[in-house]
């Protein structure tokens, strides 16, 4: 087994999503598979579709054999730094910008109706006429 000297953050893993340059993260670990992507047996969509991300969920599932899992050690580039995981900040909101929201939502759910509304009433009015000249 390789010995794991890299450590890089999601951002970085996130930056690594081509065809051309494609990194995946499975149980912590961090795989450049972009050489293996034409040898993959279920195809490259498959690893594509996981590229630059925690792929651990899709790989668990596809129920890899001991060999695979062996085979996957050779593209072992580093681990997962857990600790570079950015939160989201949480954004304080204003009461008079919380207020204006509010009344733009209520605005909007008010002006949703009309529409609708609108064609039933124009529906029936056309049908109408149709009927009558019948």
């Amino acid at each position: 087994m390789p010995t794991l000297t890299k450590l890089c953050s999601m951002q970085e893993v996130s930056e690594h999503n081509t065809k051309d340059d494609c990194w995946i993260v499975i149980d912590g670990k961090v795989y450049d598979v972009s050489s293996y992507l034409d040898e993959h047996p279920g195809g490259d969509d498959v690893i594509l579709a996981a590229t630059g991300k925690d792929a651990t969920d899709e790989f668990e599932d596809a129920g890899h054999s001991r060999s695979a899992r062996e085979q996957m050690e050779g593209f072992c580039i580093g681990e997962l730094d857990e600790s570079a995981t950015v939160l989201p900040e949480l954004k304080i909101v204003p009461e008079k910008q919380r207020e204006h929201y509010q009344k733009l939502i209520a605005l909007s759910t008010k002006h949703y109706w009309a529409l609708p509304v609108a064609v039933v009433a124009t529906s029936l009015v056309v049908g109408f006429i149709y009927l009558r000249r019948k």
